[in-house]
């Protein structure tokens, strides 16, 4: 079963907006079963619209449209389905009572405008699909062998209403096998050195298919069977996770989609311990990182953000004469930093992290890049020497992520 989506937009585009809609709705057909071939992107022009409508019905089972639903001039959705598919425009009672009854609830009665009636025209033998969340109805067009499949461009709306009614629509009407997925997440090695301890699963795989993805300091393994019933797809995954998971235990911090720091929060809790944090570079990435997680009170105290070789003296403790021999990025300020910050919150652990972000004030001996983050614990202090290339908002990212590695790996 092939299916294909078609996102319409001049914003998408322009780069004005992100498209969203897209990854959302190809995990949804993804769990269907629904082989998804193709992506277009469209602007609000009617002559491309119905041109890229054209084509993917003439070559796909299941075309499924995001945006153009609105109630202005721009907004071409229905015509062109309508004009494609070579069915008339109808009124939809029950649509626009729906959208009447939309504004009745958010602004009185008789307060909505003339042109909002206009989304309540569907093409002739159309289904409306409920919107609950804002005016533009959806729908579902059946053709001989193929639908349609029209849902508004605001993801608040386009997700509630995809989970709600298009997804059991295409289970029923498309059933066929589902894809069952599972990621392996993995820190402090790189893809290619993953994809050497796997190579020959790799290169063997059938179903499931093994795939590596690289991102910011994590690997993760994708895990992909189809198989009739999701029972079947994890039966499937279980033997070669396993066979995975034994050769790269020293790098795997998570089965099931956990961030890092969200592994580490459970790590801490479990052992009854805390952390602070010391920032110079990343100023406060890792924190943000530590505290997106919920509950992260019981074990995170304490933060600082010490930017300034002030800063690392008066809050930290750190020697102004490590300073003045060494230089704020350096083995021994990190040392300093990670062992204050630790003293200082009354912290079983205490990380820090110190080098140069970029795109300037580095030397050839400490280029762009150079980063030390330390650990300090009740019996040591570790400190870790990186290179990271990039700019600037990479080489923060990398130290955040290398930071948090480094604390996951000693938690274990």
């Amino acid at each position: 079963m092939r299916g294909e989506l078609v996102i319409i937009g001049t914003e998408l585009l322009l780069g004005e907006i992100v498209d969203t809609n897209a990854q959302f709705l190809a995990r949804g057909l993804a769990s269907c079963g629904i082989n998804l071939y193709y992506k277009s992107t469209v602007g609000d022009n009617w002559v491309r619209i119905v041109e890229t409508l054209s084509r993917a019905l003439s070559r796909s089972d299941l075309v499924i449209i995001s945006g153009g639903l609105g109630p202005t001039e721009d907004d071409l959705t229905r015509g062109a389905v309508a004009a494609v598919a070579n069915r008339p425009l109808e009124l939809d009672e029950e649509a626009l009572e729906a959208i009447e009854a939309y504004f009745r609830r958010r602004y009185g009665e008789g307060q909505m405008p003339p042109n909002n009636r206009k989304q309540a025209y569907l093409p002739r033998g159309a289904s409306a699909i409920p919107n609950h969340w804002g005016t533009a109805p959806g729908f579902i067009l059946e053709l001989p062998g193929k639908a349609i499949v029209a849902l508004p461009g605001v993801p608040a709306e386009l997700e509630p209403m995809f989970a709600q009614t298009v997804l059991p629509y295409c289970r029923q009407r498309f059933q066929g096998d589902v894809l069952v997925t599972k990621n392996l997440s993995f820190a402090g090695i790189g893809e290619a050195g993953l994809e050497e301890l796997l190579k020959d699963i790799i290169l063997s795989q059938t179903n499931p298919t093994v795939a590596p993805y690289a991102s910011q300091g994590m690997v993760r393994i994708r895990l992909t069977a189809r198989a009739a019933t999701e029972e079947e797809g994890e039966a499937l995954i279980a033997p070669v996770a396993d066979m995975i998971a034994a050769r790269t235990e020293p790098y795997l911090f998570s089965t099931t989609g956990q961030a890092l720091e969200e592994v580490i929060g459970q790590q801490l809790t479990a052992r009854g311990q805390s952390l602070a944090l010391a920032e110079s570079c990343t100023g406060g990435l890792v924190g943000h990182r530590i505290t997106n997680v919920a509950g992260s009170s019981r074990y995170f105290l304490r933060g600082y953000v010490v930017y300034s070789n002030a800063a690392k003296v008066s809050d930290l403790g750190v020697q102004e004469s490590t300073l003045a021999q060494y230089g704020a990025v350096s083995p021994q300020t990190a040392q300093e930093m990670a062992e204050g910050v630790r003293r200082a919150a009354g912290a079983d652990f205490g990380l820090a992290i110190t080098g140069i972000a970029g795109p300037d004030g580095g030397t050839p001996e400490k280029p762009v890049g150079l980063v030390y983050i330390a650990l300090a614990s009740p019996g040591d202090t570790i400190v870790e020497k990186h290179h990271f290339a990039g700019a600037r908002g990479q080489v923060k990212e990398r130290s955040a992520q290398a930071a948090l590695t480094l604390l996951w790996k000693n938690l274990r």
